[in-house]
């Protein structure tokens, strides 16, 4: 990525401070900061803050031991260093917030993100400074996704289909859920994915796939089982976020017919995406499909949730959610079916809004695959 992108973003974000009429912003290490630099840093006892005023350049408060990360910048910080000795940290923030003429009005923080260790590390340096949520003007930014971070998207999403099916020879019976699972994690770094998963994957079998946010078992697989798998890659901070489910051999009809209104679900979902249109229009038009074919007290959660740095990130594409869709905004379509003590069925596709309406990041096969099953 390059210097004049992060500068670019680093001038939106100002300019949206002022309009909003903040001082400043703090960001601790995570996305938010990531994106607007480049760096990364491991949350840890010792406090990191970005501040990014509405004037000047950005400032950053971090240990010593992180000062050679410094030198791989090519545009301007001006970074505050401590030791290890905790005593003058209370400083060092001060003189932070003073060379950045922070003495008074608004500093945004994002709710979602900063621990209690750097909010009283702020407190305590400003004062007077009324800090308060800053989570819409970092949304409003990171939401809508530059052609560069689009194609790092659609490069983790090839990552993870490849490394989904690279392992698919494996799953037979007798298998557990944390043997794929394990397989899996290693299919997608051999594929090529950052070590930071976004979540780790989530395999589940039979009654077990009835679990949304199930967690790998020692579970075996039998025959008649269904199989979900729930999973994403990761390309330079960039994230997919795929589930697909597959039958062990012949399934129950109804799990057979529970996984078709899931299917189209799914296709009505995406059809339905365009600029202009409203989240809760793309959950309202998933949901009728279920909804109508009498399994609506089955579907339990959202139809889909943003993507991008992070697994789960706006717009949320819920029945509560009212955001206008734009092109460049990026989420999942993922309805499912879930039946109690025996089985559920999802499909996840990664969505990126076009100027006339969507492209579908994903494409492995929607439909409820068969796994072979050997004599």
């Amino acid at each position: 990525m390059s210097k004049t992108l992060f500068l670019e973003r680093q001038q939106q974000l100002q300019n949206s401070l002022i309009d909003n009429k903040f001082e400043a912003i703090a960001l601790n290490p995570g996305p938010d900061l990531s994106y607007m630099t480049n760096l990364d840093f491991h949350l840890s006892e010792r406090p990191v803050i970005g501040l990014f005023p509405s004037k000047g350049n950005p400032i950053l408060i971090l240990p010593e031991l992180e000062q050679a990360k410094m030198a791989s910048l090519d545009f301007e910080i001006t970074p505050y260093f401590y030791t290890e000795d905790q005593s003058t940290w209370p400083d060092v923030f001060k003189k932070a917030l003073t060379g950045a003429g922070l003495q008074s009005g608004k500093l945004g923080v994002i709710p979602r993100h900063l621990r209690l260790l750097e909010l009283d590390c702020l407190k305590d340096a400003g004062p007077k400074m009324n800090i308060i949520s800053a989570q819409s003007i970092i949304n409003s930014l990171r939401m809508i996704k530059a052609p560069l971070e689009l194609d790092l998207m659609q490069e983790a999403v090839r990552i993870a289909e490849c490394a989904l099916s690279a392992i698919l020879p494996a799953i037979k019976p007798g298998v557990t859920e944390k043997e794929i699972a394990s397989k899996l994690v290693s299919s997608l770094l051999h594929q090529g994915s950052d070590p930071e998963l976004p979540f780790f994957p989530i395999v589940a079998f039979g009654p077990n796939s009835a679990n949304p946010h199930a967690f790998p078992t020692e579970k075996a697989l039998k025959l008649g089982d269904l199989i979900l798998i729930d999973y994403g890659a990761n390309v330079g901070g960039y994230f997919s976020d795929i589930t697909r489910t597959f039958a062990m051999g012949d399934v129950h009809p109804e799990l057979e017919k529970i996984a078709e209104f899931v299917r189209k679900a799914n296709a009505a979902g995406r059809a339905a995406v365009k600029p202009g249109v409203k989240t809760s229009y793309i959950d309202q038009v998933t949901r009728k499909i279920i909804t109508d074919a009498g399994y609506g007290e089955f579907f339990i959660h959202r139809t889909g949730h943003g993507l991008g740095r992070e697994g789960h990130e706006e717009p949320y594409i819920s029945e509560f959610d009212q955001t206008e869709l734009v092109p460049g905004m990026t989420f999942t379509i993922e309805p499912g079916i879930y039946l109690p003590n025996r089985g559920g069925v999802r499909i996840e596709d990664n969505i990126a809004v076009t100027e006339d309406g969507f492209r579908s990041l994903t494409g492995l096969p929607r439909d409820l695959s068969q796994l072979l099953v050997e004599d």
